[in-house]
């Protein structure tokens, strides 16, 4: 048996009530499971964009600022 087929063996033996609430459940589910992966994506995406950056040198020194503001 699958665990679709699993899942709705147990959901049928719910009352409509709570088969509504897990409905809703789920749904909450999918919406965190979407916004995780856009933000794996976008961490993912930073860290490409910066890697190897570090063994760059650096283009400035303290000494090319010209204008403090204190």
């Amino acid at each position: 048996m699958t665990l679709d087929e699993k899942i709705h063996q147990y959901i049928q033996k719910l009352p409509l009530s709570y088969q509504e609430e897990l409905f809703d459940f789920v749904q909450y589910l999918l919406i965190k499971a979407e916004q995780q992966e856009k933000q794996d994506w976008a961490s993912l995406s930073l860290s490409s964009a910066m890697r190897d950056m570090e063994d760059e040198s650096a283009l400035y020194s303290i000494s090319d600022i010209r204008v403090s503001f204190a």
